[in-house]
């Protein structure tokens, strides 16, 4: 069963079972209300009665004489009251209707036929009884459950007639309201079927409001960094061919110049040297492609502990110093006074980090390379900048992509690979060019505490 008519049968269900229980509830509060009324009208009436009888007993009336009727009884009555007047044995006097404008009716033709039974038919439930004594005996006022009954049953049909109405327009309008909230729900499972196939650039974004809304824009959303996503895979296997491609070109032709006596003498060492350094080159950038490859799908690859940045930023200076100094590079390292630069990340993959980016940042400085580390807003800030021509502006917004290789860059893969263990650090990385001219890359972390886990 589809969605929209699951919905629409729930609505219906529901909307029957509370009409339903409603009308049992009014059906029984209409009822009560209505016994209790007229019991009231039955103690006024019996009150005034009981007043002119005593009135007619002090001035010897009969009772035959005495006029029975009550004052504004029309106007106010639920249902008939009929009047049953006893002696003082218990006989009954005279049955009568309590205004002279109702007829006798079938109490009072019960009592005329059968008087010595009326003690039996006032006790039976089906009737109302108000019974008052006076100095001739009592006078009994009696009605009918069944006429309070049936007037009640004329209201409740009425209501009845109300709530078909009311439940007709409810239906029409949870008909249309079901359409206008299914309705992106269906326009959101097409969508859907397109990412499952793969057609990321055809997903559309769906209008709705509330939480659909949220969901078929998330949904959007998701198809375009998937499409983003394959076009970068794409990419990445094209680059990464390219790049393995050049040194096994370099291999196979230095290879096969040799076997075929092509190369003599020096030249032949020359060959070896090169396949030997385009086979470590290929060697580098497939443990890179590998280590990218875990850093994006590998979780327990990561061992995060207390890791304090100074010293890691020492650590690195000693690991490139032999590059440093071949290019004649000074580099000029600060720490803010008395801060604590402690982050929560793993020590090994971040200094591959740090030696990826101040190895990229000796490729192009002039003579210097500054590394700034301390607090800034709450977060443990560290840029190493150089005095070199700095990032171009083209260039700028996919340097820690994957093979985007600038000026003098060997894989396109070490920022690539430093980004993605910042980010694994639950750090943030970015670049720019410095006022005075140079690149500068800075990478920001949240401060490590003591609760601080993975």
């Amino acid at each position: 069963m589809k969605l929209v008519h699951q919905i629409n049968l729930a609505f219906a269900l529901s909307l029957i079972l509370v009409l339903s229980v409603t009308a049992v509830v009014i059906h029984y509060v209409l009822l009560d209300h209505f016994i209790g009324t007229q019991r009231k009208d039955m103690q006024s009436i019996g009150a005034e009665l009981s007043a002119t009888l005593e009135t007619a007993a002090a001035q010897s009336i009969p009772i035959d004489s005495t006029p029975i009727a009550v004052s504004g009884y029309a106007a106010s009555r639920i249902a008939d009251v009929e009047v049953i007047i006893q002696d003082a044995q218990g006989n009954v006097v005279a049955p009568m209707a309590v205004a002279p404008a109702y007829p006798y009716t079938e109490i009072a033709r019960f009592t005329q036929d059968d008087p010595t039974s009326f003690q039996s038919a006032i006790k039976n439930d089906t009737y109302l009884t108000e019974v008052t004594a006076v100095p001739q005996g009592t006078v009994t006022l009696i009605t009918p459950v069944s006429k309070i009954k049936a007037i009640e049953q004329a209201l409740m049909g009425r209501l009845m007639l109300v709530f078909a109405v009311g439940g007709v327009i409810m239906v029409i309008l949870s008909l249309f309201i079901t359409k206008r909230l299914i309705k992106p729900l269906m326009l959101l499972r097409e969508e859907l079927k397109k990412v499952k196939e793969r057609q990321f650039s055809e997903v559309q974004r769906v209008s709705a409001s509330g939480e659909i809304g949220i969901v078929a824009e998330s949904v959007y959303e998701m198809a375009g960094e998937l499409e983003r996503y394959n076009h970068v895979q794409k990419q990445f296997f094209q680059n990464a061919s390219h790049e393995l491609k050049s040194p096994l070109m370099s291999i196979s032709g230095y290879a096969e110049g040799i076997r075929d006596g092509i190369f003599e003498g020096e030249d032949i060492r020359k060959g070896l040297d090169i396949i030997m350094s385009e086979s470590s080159r290929m060697k580098n950038i497939v443990t890179e492609m590998t280590l990218l490859a875990k850093l994006d799908s590998e979780d327990d690859i990561f061992k995060a502990t207390a890791v304090n940045l100074k010293e890691l930023v020492e650590e690195t200076i000693e690991r490139v110093n032999p590059v440093l100094v071949k290019k004649g590079l000074f580099v000029h390292p600060s720490y803010g006074d008395n801060e604590s630069l402690m982050v929560y990340a793993d020590r090994d993959k971040l200094l591959q980090a740090l030696l990826n980016i101040v190895s990229n940042g000796a490729r192009h400085a002039s003579k210097h390379i500054y590394i700034q580390a301390g607090i800034q807003n709450g977060r443990v800030l560290l840029t190493v900048s150089d005095d070199g021509e700095g990032i171009s502006e083209e260039l700028l917004p996919y340097l820690f992509h994957r093979f985007v290789k600038g000026k003098n860059g060997e894989s396109g893969l070490g920022l690539a690979i430093a980004r993605a263990i910042v980010e694994r650090c639950g750090g943030l990385i970015t670049a720019g060019n410095r006022k005075e001219g140079g690149a500068v890359i800075s990478l920001g972390f949240p401060p490590y505490r003591k609760t601080t886990m993975v």
